[in-house]
C-alpha cells in the first residue's frame, strides 16, 4: 500500500525517467498519407535529428519559420541528386503533433517520388523507420494526447458514417478524457485526505470532518459513475455498427430484403425453400448510422443436419441483435387477417427479451394481396401497437423507403446524436475499468467503518482504473493536495 512517505519516493523517481525519455529518443520518419498514386504525399519526421535531416536533405542553412510551408528542391543527401521539389513545414517541439521536434515533406505522389525520399531519409544513421502508430505514442508520451483522445484519433480514421466522424471529432477533442480526469481529480483529492488523515492525525494537524466530505464524495462519483454506464451501449454501438438481423420462417423475404436495402445481390434470392444456410452479413449506412444488416437462415425444423446449424445460428444471431426484423410473408393463402393477428401476438411473445420499440415487423410481398386486403392490413398494422408493423414489397420497391424511415427512427433512438448530451462510452475497455472503478467505491464504502487502511486502498484502485482509461496516473498529484491542502510541515 501507498503511504505519504512512499509517494516522495516515487516523485524523487519520475523526473529522472522523463529527462532519460527526451534525451534518448531517437528520430523517426514515415509516409503519413496513404499509399499508392495520389497527388500529394506527406511523409514527417519527428525526434531531435529532425532539425539535421531538414538541412541535408535541403542544403538550407537556417531552419524556416515554424507552421510555415516553404517551396523547397529536396535532394538526396549523399549524391546530391534532385529527387522532386515540394513544400516543406517545420514545426519546433513542444508545438508539434508529438512535442518533439517534426518535420513534414509534401511531395508529389508518385511512388518513385514516395520510394526515393524514403530511401533518403533511411540512409541518415540518426533516423529510422517509425513502428507502427509510432507517431501517435510519442504524442500520448509528451502529454499531447491522452488515451481517449488517441482512441478517437484512431476512430476518425476509420469512420465511415457522418454520425461516427461527429462521435470520434468529440472525443478527439480530449472531451471524454476531461470527464474521466475531473473524476480522477476527485478521487486525488478524496485519497489525499485519507493519506493525510492516516499519516498526521494523531498529531492534531488533520480533523475528522475531512472523513465525512471524503464520503460524500465518494457517494456523488457513485451516483455519476452509475447514470455514465446506464447509456444502453450507444457509443460503442455506433463506433462498432449496431446489429440488425432479419428473422422468419423460409421463403418470407428476408434474403430479398437484404439485397434491396444493399442495393446489391448480396444474397442468394431462390423460390426453393432454405436457400439461406448461414448468416449473410452487409455493412450498410443508414442516415449516417452505421449497421451490420444480417439474412439469416429460415426458422423451421428441417431433418438436413447443415439447414439445422444454420436455424441454430440464425437464433444464435437473433439473441444478439440490437434492432430485429421479423419478415413476414403477407401472401399466403392461409394466412387470414385472423391468423395473421395471432401470428403478430405469437411472435411478439416470442420476442419478449427484445424491447418492442427495438422490433420491427416487415409484412412482405403485399404487391400479390388485393387492394381490400392491404387496407385491411393497414387497418390492423395501427391497432396492434408495438412492435412497429411495415407494409412492403420487396419485389416492386413499395414501403421500402417507409421501412427504411422507421428503421433510421429506431436507430436514433438506440444511438442518438452523438454531439447532444455527455460524451458516451466508446470503447469496452473503458465500461470494463469504469465497472471496475465503480466496485472498488463499492467497497470503500465496505471498509469505511472498519479499516481506514483498507478504504484508502479501494480508493486507489478506484483511481487507477480511471488513469488506466486516460493513462495518467501519478503519484505526485497525491503529494501536491496534501501539502496545498493541510501544509503539512509548513
Amino acid at each position: 500500500m501507498w503511504s505519504f512517505r512512499r509517494c516522495l519516493k516515487t516523485f524523487s523517481q519520475d523526473p529522472l525517467k522523463k529527462w532519460i525519455n527526451h534525451h534518448v529518443r531517437e528520430t523517426i520518419f514515415a509516409l503519413s498519407s496513404g499509399h499508392g498514386k495520389c497527388g500529394v504525399a506527406v511523409i514527417r519526421t519527428s525526434g531531435p535529428a529532425s532539425q539535421e535531416a531538414l538541412h541535408l536533405l535541403t542544403k538550407w542553412q537556417a531552419l524556416p519559420p515554424p507552421r510555415q510551408v516553404k517551396l523547397a528542391s529536396i535532394l538526396c543527401p549523399k549524391s546530391g541528386e534532385l529527387l522532386d521539389r515540394g513544400l516543406v513545414v517545420w514545426f519546433s517541439g513542444p508545438h508539434s503533433f508529438t512535442g518533439e521536434d517534426c518535420c513534414e515533406y509534401h511531395v508529389h505522389g508518385g511512388p518513385a517520388v514516395v520510394s526515393g525520399l524514403l530511401q533518403a531519409l533511411g540512409s541518415l544513421q540518426m533516423l529510422r523507420p517509425a513502428e507502427p502508430g509510432e507517431f501517435t505514442k510519442r504524442a500520448f508520451q509528451n502529454g499531447k494526447l491522452d488515451l481517449t483522445e488517441v482512441e478517437g484519433l484512431g476512430d476518425l480514421i476509420h469512420a465511415e458514417t457522418e454520425l461516427q466522424r461527429r462521435q470520434a471529432l468529440r472525443q478527439m477533442s480530449g472531451e471524454l478524457g476531461q470527464l474521466y480526469q475531473r473524476w480522477s481529480q476527485q478521487l486525488i483529492r478524496a485519497l489525499a485526505h485519507i493519506e493525510a488523515f492516516i499519516d498526521f492525525s494523531e498529531d492534531d494537524n488533520v480533523e475528522e470532518d475531512v472523513l465525512v466530505a471524503v464520503d460524500e464524495e465518494v457517494k456523488k462519483l457513485q451516483k455519476e459513475l452509475e447514470e455514465h454506464l446506464r447509456d444502453n451501449r450507444r457509443g460503442e454501438r455506433l463506433r462498432d455498427g449496431i446489429q440488425v438481423v432479419l428473422t422468419g420462417v423460409t421463403n418470407a423475404g428476408k434474403s430479398s430484403l437484404l439485397n434491396v436495402i444493399s442495393q446489391k445481390p448480396t444474397a442468394i434470392v431462390s423460390s426453393i425453400p432454405g436457400t439461406t444456410r448461414d448468416v449473410v452479413e452487409a455493412t450498410l449506412n443508414i442516415g449516417g448510422y452505421p449497421i451490420i444488416l444480417s439474412d439469416t437462415a429460415g426458422l423451421r425444423d428441417s431433418e438436413d443436419p447443415i439447414e439445422r446449424e444454420g436455424v441454430r445460428r440464425a437464433k444464435a444471431r437473433v439473441e444478439e441483435a440490437d434492432i430485429l426484423v421479423a419478415v413476414i410473408d403477407v401472401s399466403d393463402d392461409l394466412l387470414s387477417q385472423e391468423t395473421l393477428l395471432a401470428h403478430l401476438q405469437n411472435l411478439y411473445s416470442s420476442l419478449q427479451e427484445h424491447e418492442p420499440k427495438n422490433v420491427i415487423v416487415a409484412l412482405n410481398k403485399v404487391d400479390l394481396l388485393s387492394q381490400e386486403s392491404v387496407v385491411n392490413l393497414e387497418k390492423l398494422c395501427q391497432e396492434f401497437g408495438p412492435p412497429t408493423v411495415c407494409l412492403m414489397s420487396c419485389h416492386t420497391g413499395e414501403g421500402i423507403s417507409t421501412f427504411l424511415r422507421t428503421l433510421k427512427d429506431h436507430l436514433e433512438a438506440i444511438c442518438g446524436d452523438p454531439l447532444l448530451g455527455a460524451p458516451s462510452i466508446t470503447q469496452t475497455r473503458h465500461r470494463h475499468h469504469l465497472t471496475a472503478c465503480l466496485d472498488a467505491l463499492g467497497h470503500y464504502g465496505v471498509h469505511r467503518q472498519q479499516d481506514l487502511v483498507l478504504s484508502a486502498e479501494e480508493l486507489r484502485i478506484a483511481h487507477r482504473q480511471l488513469g488506466a482509461i486516460t493513462g495518467r496516473v501519478s503519484a505526485e498529484e497525491i503529494l501536491d493536495i496534501i501539502f496545498r491542502d493541510f501544509c503539512i510541515g509548513k
